[in-house]
């Protein structure tokens, strides 16, 4: 929890895997790679729940070269260049995204999101009037970090608790969050609570936008496997102290939830707006992935699992 945001985590483990590639004194090409591979095994295993972490992964662990310093000249590269695209991805959603917003309205968000704060921000700087009303987002409360940028802004900002996002849903005209994960049929893993968030303004009628890089789409949705929701430790919820006189009682703190489709009306990402139900076209010709190549990576890993 050191570094948060979906984008920000990716960026991070890009970054951590160039660190390690550029410290790694052995000249043979299979200890590199086997080095390499363990890291990144370390990294996807921190965070299970955000997609980003391990597409960034994959994205940086394709590098080539014959030799140690080809492949680690590629690997630089390949991070170097996922970073650039990553910051400039978060950009252009916003470009994109604020053209949703319409001057003088109010908009609520959940957590703290770079690409959902982008889209807000860019309202703000070009020129239209609007004010933003955030969760504090428990039990890390993220939504303290959103209100400290969006002051920073200049944007005139209401603090809530999560429980009132209904009550104040009426002062509402549109709702903007980011994303931890997009399946392949358009459902929305993000920090628990924004299910809530989007029931509440399905039924007010209130548009919700997701804003969310094509990185953070989940190849492995395609052929049904579910993404898994990080459960966190209970001490981020009630003191151990006070809950250890409390032999009855356990406490359940899930870190995401799933938003269903349905309660979606776009997802804003650096390819255009789409609805949800395009969510196979970014994992297929964005990302580069299909059934085939599922196919293939669920046969290796039974076969080297048989071995």
């Amino acid at each position: 929890m050191e570094i948060r945001g979906a984008g920000t985590i990716a960026r991070a483990a890009a970054q951590a895997l160039k660190d390690y590639a550029l410290v790694q004194e052995t000249t043979i090409k299979q200890e590199f790679d086997s080095q390499l591979s363990r890291a990144a095994e370390i990294l996807v295993s921190t965070r299970p729940t955000a997609v980003s972490l391990p597409n960034a992964v994959r994205i940086v662990m394709a590098y080539k070269g014959g030799s140690v310093n080809e492949a680690r000249s590629d690997l630089v590269r390949q991070a170097d260049e996922f970073i650039s695209t990553s910051k400039e991805a978060t950009r252009r959603i916003g470009l994109i995204g604020s053209k949703r917003i319409r001057n003088g309205n109010t908009i609520m968000t959940h957590c703290n999101s770079q690409a959902a704060l982008s889209v807000i921000a860019e309202a703000h700087r070009s020129g239209k009037n609007i004010k933003v009303i955030a969760t504090e987002s428990r039990p890390r409360l993220q939504g303290h970090l959103t209100i400290q940028q969006l002051n920073e802004l200049g944007i005139e900002t209401t603090l809530i608790v999560d429980s009132a996002v209904r009550y104040f849903m009426k002062d509402v005209d549109l709702v903007v969050v980011g994303a931890d994960a997009v399946t392949a049929n358009g459902s929305v893993i993000n920090k628990i609570g924004t299910s809530q968030l989007a029931l509440a303004a399905h039924e007010s009628r209130t548009n919700l936008i997701v804003a969310a890089e094509t990185y953070k789409f989940s190849p492995s949705t395609l052929l049904g496997e579910m993404v898994e929701i990080e459960e966190r430790d209970a001490g981020e919820v009630i003191d151990p102290e006070k809950l250890s006189g409390m032999k009855h009682v356990r406490v359940k703190n899930p870190a995401f939830d799933v938003t269903p489709s349905s309660y979606i009306d776009l997802i804003c990402t650096e390819a255009g707006a789409i609805s949800p139900e395009m969510s196979y076209i970014i994992i297929r010709d964005i990302l580069g992935w299909d059934v085939r190549d599922m196919q293939e990576i669920i046969e290796n890993s039974t076969k080297n699992q048989d071995e």
